[in-house]
């Protein structure tokens, strides 16, 4: 009896150590059966195949989220910033290291530049006849571009993988759009700065005493009239310049009739501009054909001035003088701009910015501007006269800026002082607010020098007309206070903050604003001189267009 009672209590614990998983070893379910020695061993392999899944899945999710970081310098800092390479790859550019001490340059395609900066003694710099880009439309699909991107260079100073590979990684700049492939059918067509349209400049090559002489005057190619030098600099180096006149599509004429400063005030004299000009076309009319083939239409003049190419500092007196007779067929870069018209700009130009030096913007600007601390309400320092002399008839200024010193210097939140001096980029840096009063011009350097700070340009001169303004929207960055109203200017400038002055800066501080009012070298993509080029393209392809169709035209009758 108990031997019978003890077999079923046996019994019943063995059902329950099978239904538990526990089995006997006798059944061959146990750990030491054969169907335990299997069952062990497929655990095994399951557990190691799902490490390894894991493991993948893993390294995945890291590389993707985490990408490395490369060290990049900002075109408009003097820093370097860490910027992400999330879903760049890598583009092939080709380069050629040229002898020459200067080597630098750029290439682009649309929003994406590829540019090196070092110092002089490290650049690289493709030559003119650089056509060939290996940049493919896959690659470039797969580059994205987030508002978060900033304009970024990436530094590479292994002289091996330069002269061998030839290889450079591409870089975002800011942009709202995805890239546009015909921006890569551009560069493989002969198009490497990405301009609207495919030209050819021809550079002539005059006697130092038109241009390179001058130099010897630091203040040459430092001073507000100084985007004649820079011009041509950057056009001495870009791949538009062609060697073979026949190939060009326009003649750029450098001549720098500003460097010519009165020992007395240190201002530029232009009285021999004119004359100085007239010589050079003579010299290129007599050695060359392709002045007298166009009677000089397809040339470039550049006159970086207070009226253009009128050549006086005084209205009154730079409209009787007009612009020179040998000038009206010709394409004037100028600084000079209105928007009812003027005498002085009734021949076919471009509005150039004024021209602000960039290695002092970069001196100041070490950190973005969003990021500065701003206590004054209101900023000027400059030429502000108590009693303004009455020249030809015309007061300084309109007497603008006797009447903003006569009704503000008191006032504590007007920043305002009657001579400029160094370090003056400091205290705009500090403003909300910089005032840009017309002078004997309408136009001021203030403007490009508010914009590079950080601080919201305040325009009072009637009628003026803006640089750049296809790629600079000036109304949403600027203020416009007209000439009659600046006995108001506390109240206006404290309306705008109380109401709109946060959605004005956000505006400002974009790095494109920046780019597009500074002649940078070597070249950016966008920066002033580019904006340049391209609108001389738009020229150039409006005229082939007009000729194509008058030709049509006149084969049809």
């Amino acid at each position: 009896m108990k031997l019978e009672h003890r077999r079923e209590i046996g019994i019943c614990r063995g059902v329950a150590r099978r239904e538990r998983g526990h089995a006997s070893v006798s059944d061959g379910f146990g750990p030491s059966g054969k169907l335990g020695r299997w069952q062990r061993s497929h655990d095994s392999v399951f557990m190691c195949c799902s490490f390894i899944f894991i493991f993948f899945a893993v390294i995945i999710t890291v590389s993707y989220f985490f990408e490395p970081a490369i060290l990049v310098k900002d075109d408009s800092r003097s820093d370097y910033e860490m910027q992400d390479q999330s879903g760049i790859e890598e583009s092939l550019i080709e380069f050629v290291k040229p002898s020459g001490p200067e080597r630098h340059q750029l290439q682009e395609v649309g929003d994406f530049k590829s540019t090196l900066e070092y110092s002089d003694d490290e650049r690289i710099v493709p030559t003119a006849q650089t056509e060939d880009l290996s940049v493919t439309a896959s690659q470039i699909r797969r580059m994205l571009v987030g508002d978060s991107a900033r304009t970024s260079l990436v530094v590479v100073n292994d002289e091996a993988t330069i002269n061998d590979s030839r290889r450079i990684e591409l870089s975002p700049v800011q942009s709202n759009s995805k890239p546009n492939i015909s921006d890569v059918d551009r560069l493989k067509s002969g198009n490497p700065l990405g301009l609207a349209h495919d030209i050819k400049i021809f550079v002539y090559e005059l006697p130092p005493e038109f241009n390179t002489d001058w130099l010897s005057d630091a203040r040459c190619s430092n001073h507000l009239f100084a985007a004649e030098v820079a011009i041509h600099q950057v056009l001495l180096k870009s791949p538009l310049r062609t060697l073979n006149p026949e190939k060009a599509d326009l003649f750029f004429v450098p001549v720098y009739v500003s460097c010519n400063f009165n020992p007395k005030n240190g201002f530029p004299s232009l009285s021999h501009a004119p004359a100085m000009m007239k010589e050079a076309v003579n010299l290129i009319s007599s050695a060359e054909v392709y002045w007298n083939r166009s009677g000089g239409s397809d040339h470039i003049f550049v006159a970086a001035h207070d009226y253009g190419a009128c050549f006086h500092a005084v209205e009154k007196q730079a409209v009787a003088a007009g612009i020179p007779e040998f000038l009206r067929n010709s394409i004037l870069l100028q600084t000079f701009g209105r928007r009812d018209g003027h005498p002085c700009q009734e021949v076919e130009n471009i509005q150039i910015p004024p021209y602000v030096a960039p290695q002092v913007i970069r001196k100041y600007t070490t950190s973005p501007p969003e990021n500065r601390e701003r206590d004054i309400l209101a900023h000027f320092r400059g030429k502000l006269e108590l009693h303004p002399r009455n020249v030809s008839g015309q007061l300084y200024s309109k007497g603008v800026r006797t009447r903003l010193w006569q009704k503000f210097k008191r006032d504590k939140r007007f920043f305002l002082r009657r001579k400029r001096q160094d370090g003056y980029q400091s205290e705009m840096l500090r403003s909300v607010f910089c005032l840009a009063p017309l002078g004997w011009a309408p136009w001021s350097p203030r403007i490009v020098e508010a914009v590079m700070y950080g601080c919201v340009p305040v325009i009072i001169a009637d009628s003026i007309s803006l640089p750049n303004s296809h790629a600079v929207d000036w109304p949403s960055i600027s203020l416009t206070v007209g000439e009659s109203d600046v006995d108001n200017l506390r109240r206006i400038l404290l309306r705008v903050v109380a109401t709109n002055l946060t959605t004005i800066q956000h505006n400002l501080w974009q790095e494109r604003n920046r780019r597009a009012l500074l002649y940078t070298q070597p070249l950016v993509h966008g920066d002033a001189t580019w904006q340049i080029f391209n609108l001389l393209s738009q020229k150039v392809s409006e005229r082939k267009f007009k000729l194509t169709s008058n030709g049509a035209t006149t084969a049809a009758i």
